[in-house]
């Protein structure tokens, strides 16, 4: 299909490049103004929901109305110690 099209293009080598570069700028103008806009609430892109574990959105973990005592998420080291600059070597 590119090789006829590339055939059909006329003015030689010089009016094949700015065919093909107008070609290419037709085609995504037109999946970017007219088929993306159309198919775009087809597509379940914007049907997002986060939810905890009770199923609530935003909801309390555990589900009893009580938050948890500590964060199930804590970091197994200390962030302070990366602030520090790296010590420079010694020459």
């Amino acid at each position: 299909m590119y090789g006829w099209i590339w055939r059909r293009l006329p003015l030689g080598l010089p009016g094949k490049l700015v065919g093909s570069l107008l070609l290419a700028t037709a085609t995504v103008a037109l999946l970017w103004y007219v088929v993306f806009p159309w198919a775009e609430p087809l597509l379940p892109f914007d049907d997002v929901q986060v939810t905890q574990d009770s199923g609530v959105p935003g909801g309390d973990p555990g589900g009893d109305g009580n938050a948890p005592a500590g964060d199930d998420h804590d970091l197994p080291y200390d962030t302070d110690q990366n602030n520090t600059p790296p010590p420079t070597p010694n020459r």
